[in-house]
């Protein structure tokens, strides 16, 4: 007879994204593109001249007081493009690994096996698969200034791979994203606890030695927030009845957050991580609402089948969001509504709960970007929404920022907006805001529900965020990544990833199918940030040499890259530009000449590229963020050896087995400092 406990079938959800939601009829970027490119071919005689033509300045608001004839701000060598399995930086730079998965919160140095911990242990251990992070300074007042030796370092971890945690998977023919089910078409309740556990976000303190050696260090402000932590709703939704659950009847509470991409700082020195891909990690095999469908979650199996879990408790339960009880106070059939959203933690205070802002918007955050704040005006903030065809937000507080009393409750009242971009060069903020434009009620029936194309409350707006924006007309993007501001000029750039949906080529991304992505930008009008109107221009065609642009012109072997992602500007204005080439095509095919993913640094205001750091193999570069001083950087290894085919695995043989710490490859930070002491990447 079979042992009802040794794993028999596999889920698989592939690579874990988002399924193309989007079936409006909205321009999507390309089309704009073409429009715009059509109309320069005509004015520049020809396309290779508009071709050019796009990366010029649109208007002197582009230009930067500093002359191309002045030094870069850029003094290393670039490094070549590698598919080692190690982490290669300039020469004169050095690296050292930094609280990799599994590191205890007590900062001890005890041996990590994934296999051998329990899933309760795992709350206690640095997650899994890092991603956004922010080094804030120890004196706590300010996220940028203060200490440059002693800190707290907080860090998402977006999700898991579920064969580097179990026993049950050894051995097995799995891929990254397959978790095997026993006899009984059920999971292990401990191995369910661990992955969700192995979500969410640390909080770490983080300390320099005399030796230069960074080391985790006790501190009772280390802790995790996982997908278990309870969290507070907060906004316009808080309390609707569309988030009222059997865990929360009043909708005010949820629990957990997930799929924790990018992150967000904010002027009061709290951290803020962002739900991207959390649709699929719940299932609906009855009649999905709005809510569920336009962010696809799923209707079979769950993307890890966490309400299989054999013990049936409620916290695994709850991933199965079909209606199972008279209403919704009853069952988990608006537990996906809780989430989608940005998350507030304050780093400092280890007993505060998460609170979720729901004025943000619902949609697949990849991360969020704030202005600087002035004293006396609205506090203004952007977030992507990383997904193919979907859009970027802008969100403007309702009440002016005072630094004396400033905190989380700004982003709680004020107007969301989702981003048009017009073939002359010029864009709109169109505004999410009930009972404006279309976003109107429509009569029913008492009792009925609106049909998919009207909207009831504000609530209702955001917990369909993405419909609201269709309705309004918003351009769809090719997946917006990470953003960043420039310190000096105030412009706003995006990095679109890719968009293997689009059908037909353009000027600005010429092939069939957007494989490789560019980067956007743009100035607010009057550099107002809170201004209704945009001027927009491509910074930069991602690709091969002669696919790509960068000033007018081709990237060269040391610039070219694809699917730009995290982004961000250092104080002196450095754009760090990182990649995310999926796992399934790296060092294969046309991909080969980029290499493993890698990190490359820009000069924004005298056209130099170059590529400062490459990663070991299967992994995706993300998060960056430096100390105060500029001379210590923080980088962030996401899913080293995810490259290892299922069939390899099951034979014991790693694609990659980086940073070399224990029987698997782990997700860690690196520490990179310059061998003479200097400013990273000057």
């Amino acid at each position: 007879m079979r042992d009802p406990k040794q794993p028999t079938t596999i889920i698989d959800h592939g690579d874990g994204d988002e399924p193309r939601c989007n079936a409006s009829a909205n321009a999507d970027f390309a089309s704009v593109l073409q429009a715009r490119m059509s109309r320069r071919a005509v004015l520049k005689g020809g396309l290779g001249a508009s071709l050019a033509a796009l990366f010029a300045p649109l208007t002197p608001a582009f230009a930067y007081g500093t002359t191309q004839a002045s030094a870069s701000l850029l003094g290393f060598a670039p490094v070549p493009a590698s598919a080692a399995d190690r982490v290669t930086v300039p020469t004169g730079y050095r690296v050292q690994v930094l609280a990799p998965w599994g590191t205890p919160l007590s900062g001890t140095d005890v041996p990590f096996d994934p296999i051998r911990t329990s899933g309760a242990d795992q709350a206690a251990l640095v997650g899994s698969h890092h991603d956004g992070m922010h080094f804030f300074p120890i004196e706590g007042t300010d996220p940028y200034q203060g200490s440059s030796d002693d800190g707290l370092l907080v860090m998402n971890h977006e999700y898991v791979e579920p064969r580097f945690m179990h026993a049950s998977a050894v051995g097995r023919a799995l891929t990254r994203s397959a978790v095997p089910l026993d006899a009984n078409g059920k999971r292990a309740a401990d191995e369910v606890l661990k992955e969700l556990n192995g979500h969410g976000v640390s909080v770490l303190r983080i300390r320099r030695n005399a030796d230069g050696v960074w080391n985790v260090v006790a501190d009772p402000r280390n802790r995790r927030i996982t997908g278990l932590t309870p969290m507070i709703l907060s906004g316009p939704v808080r309390g609707d009845d569309k988030v009222k659950t059997k865990y929360s009847p009043d909708g005010t509470m949820t629990r957990g957050t997930l799929n924790n991409c990018a992150h967000g700082v904010t002027p009061w020195n709290t951290y803020l991580t962002c739900e991207e891909n959390w649709a699929g990690y719940f299932v609906n095999r009855g009649e999905r609402p709005r809510e569920h469908a336009r962010y696809g979650v799923a209707t079979k199996t769950a993307r890890y089948g966490w309400d299989l879990a054999d013990s049936g408790a409620d916290e695994f339960i709850r991933f199965d969001a079909g209606a199972k009880a008279a209403d919704a106070t009853q069952d988990y059939r608006n537990e996906p509504n809780t989430f989608g959203w940005v998350v507030e933690i304050d780093p400092f205070d280890p007993n505060g709960v998460p609170v979720k802002r729901t004025h943000l918007g619902r949609f697949a955050h990849e991360g969020v970007i704030f202005h600087a704040p002035v004293e006396g005006k609205p506090v203004v903030c952007y977030s992507g929404d990383d997904a193919r065809d979907e859009y970027i937000y802008k969100f403007v507080s309702a009440q002016p920022y005072h630094q004396a009393s400033a905190s989380g409750a700004l982003l709680d009242e004020g107007t969301l907006y989702v981003a048009r971009f017009n073939a002359d060069g010029t864009g709109d903020w169109l505004p999410l805001k009930w009972g404006h434009g279309p976003l109107v009620p429509q009569p029913v029936n008492q009792g009925e529900e609106p049909d998919c194309d009207c909207f009831k409350s504000q609530a209702d707006v955001l917990l369909n965020t993405r419909l609201a924006a269709d309705k309004l007309g918003a351009t769809r993007m090719d997946r917006p990544e990470w953003g960043a501001i420039d310190p000096h000029t105030g412009l706003v750039y995006f990095t679109l990833t890719n968009n293997t949906s689009r059908k037909t080529a353009d000027a600005a991304n010429p092939r069939a199918n957007s494989r490789w992505g560019h980067i956007i930008r743009w100035r607010e009008a009057g550099n107002d940030p809170a201004a209704t109107r945009f001027e927009w221009d491509i910074f930069l065609l991602a690709g091969p040499s002669g696919d790509s642009r960068f000033a007018g012109k081709p990237l060269t072997a040391e610039q070219i890259f694809n699917s730009p992602d995290g982004l961000w500007f250092d104080p002196d204005g450095r754009l760090w530009i990182q990649t995310d080439t999926s796992e399934s095509v790296m060092n294969a095919g046309d991909y080969a000449q980029f290499g493993n993913n890698q990190m490359l640094a820009a000069d924004p205001a005298r056209s130099d590229l170059r590529r400062f750091l490459v990663g070991p193999l299967g992994q995706e570069i993300t998060g960056v963020i430096t100390t105060p001083d500029r001379r210590t950087m923080f980088v962030n290894i996401q899913h080293p050896g995810a490259s290892t085919s299922a069939e390899d695995f099951a034979a014991g043989r790693l694609t990659g087995t980086w940073p070399n710490q224990g029987r698997y490859p782990r997700s860690a930070t690196v520490v990179i400092t310059r061998e003479d002491g200097g400013i990273i990447g000057a």
